[in-house]
């Protein structure tokens, strides 16, 4: 283990030239204005071979709205002593747009390096996880140590708009490639501190709400239904939820269901008409225990009361939703090795937690596969001027190594 380690203490440059490369390639997919992820699989299956990986496969979900008809899926494996069981890291290939260019102090798609940070869109989300987990090939291969297991790398598409081109078609398609006996890793959440372990989700929904009253002239409002206070009383109800489905568990922060009501769409465009429809919007993270259909009925509930106060119609539209998958149990084998080799690499206090909506490991955990979603990450993802830290790149990929060789 010292040897692999000081291998990897030896890949800073490693990491400022692959990042450098792969960010030289957007992938976007076609929702976020690009053409798909081929020329970024292509690169890392050249360079895959060129690391003497032979077991490299191609897993191609077709796609209509991309220039070469499919979206890649890439798949690499090292063989372990016990060649029945694989540890799995999964990280995706494609990126979401850099936005406005104004707010970015260098060119997104060319990396800068600022001490240990690089700069440029898709470092941190995801190709600090990419990068980890091929630094941790290269050792070995380097060394030429064999794993206690086989050491499985995914590279997927379509991470950023639903994964149904990504993780979802490979489990669903070619669900040969696994095996129960095996766990994952999924580098893409995660705290700087590295000791957040992600287990568990709460579901999720988000609910667009349309009151509809009349619109008439704000000084006649008898002629009128005022669908603006309607909408109000609506929303003022919105925090009774928490007290009817009250479950708590400390694994999650906050420890509750949350119900919100955030966006709100305009009405009217001037003061003195009385509006006749207006549209909300309410931000639910349900914990697990709850169906996200009997929630709804109880929204509706609300929703009926305020029909009849207010003699206003509401209807409703499911812009999203997600009943969250089952656990990763806090004992299974990959959180436990994960737990360990984290602390020994990073001297912290790891924990178990969950988060508040979905990741890509709800797709494993609905097949009950084991799954965590653990990295070191920075929360830059998304952002102008997106960084990742080149040492927690480092370090990362030693946990990657340390769960593969101990016993």
């Amino acid at each position: 283990m010292d040897t692999l380690f000081a291998e990897l203490d030896k890949q800073t440059e490693t990491v400022v030239d692959l990042e450098t490369r792969l960010t030289a390639i957007p992938a976007l997919g076609p929702m976020n204005g690009g053409d798909g992820e081929k020329d970024k699989a292509d690169f890392l299956i050249a360079h895959l071979k060129s690391m003497g990986i032979e077991d490299i496969r191609e897993y191609n979900a077709p796609a209509s709205d991309v220039s070469c008809g499919y979206r890649p899926n890439v798949v690499a494996v090292i063989p372990g002593k016990n060649t029945q069981k694989t540890l799995w890291v999964i990280s995706h290939i494609d990126i979401v747009p850099p936005g406005d260019l104004t707010l970015w102090d260098t060119d997104p798609y060319t990396v800068v390096r600022d001490g240990d940070k690089v700069i440029g869109r898709g470092v941190e989300d995801n190709q600090q996880g990419i990068v980890s987990s091929l630094l941790t090939a290269q050792a070995l291969l380097d060394l030429k140590v064999t794993p206690e297991v086989n050491y499985g790398m995914i590279f997927v598409a379509d991470e950023e708009t639903g994964s149904g081109y990504g993780l979802e078609y490979l489990v669903n398609e070619h669900e040969d490639i696994f095996s129960k006996n095996d766990y994952f890793l999924v580098p893409d959440c995660g705290e700087p501190s590295s000791e957040m372990v992600e287990v568990a989700e709460k579901s999720m929904f988000w609910l667009k709400v349309i009151v509809e009253g009349q619109q008439c002239h704000a000084s006649s409002p008898d002629q009128g239904i005022n669908s603006l206070v309607a909408a109000s009383d609506f929303i003022l109800r919105v925090k009774e939820l928490e007290k009817i489905y009250d479950a708590e568990d400390p694994i999650f922060n906050p420890a509750r269901s949350t119900f919100q009501p955030t966006m709100k769409e305009a009405n009217v465009a001037n003061i003195n008409t009385l509006p006749g429809r207006d549209i909300f919007y309410i931000d639910c993270r349900v914990m697990p225990e709850y169906d996200i259909q009997d929630v709804m009925e109880t929204i509706k509930g609300f929703g009926t009361e305020v029909e009849k106060g207010h003699g206003v119609t509401i209807s409703y539209e499911m812009v999203q939703a997600e009943q969250a998958a089952p656990a990763t149990p806090v004992d299974s084998e990959i959180v436990v090795k994960a737990i360990q080799s984290i602390k020994k690499v990073y001297n912290n206090n790891p924990r178990t937690a969950g988060v508040g909506g979905g990741t890509v490991a709800a797709i494993l955990r609905r097949k009950d596969y084991q799954a965590v979603v653990w990295a070191t990450l920075n929360h830059c993802a998304h952002q102008p001027n997106e960084w990742a830290s080149i040492q927690n790149t480092i370090n990362d990929a030693k946990v990657i190594g340390d769960i593969l060789l101990t016993k």
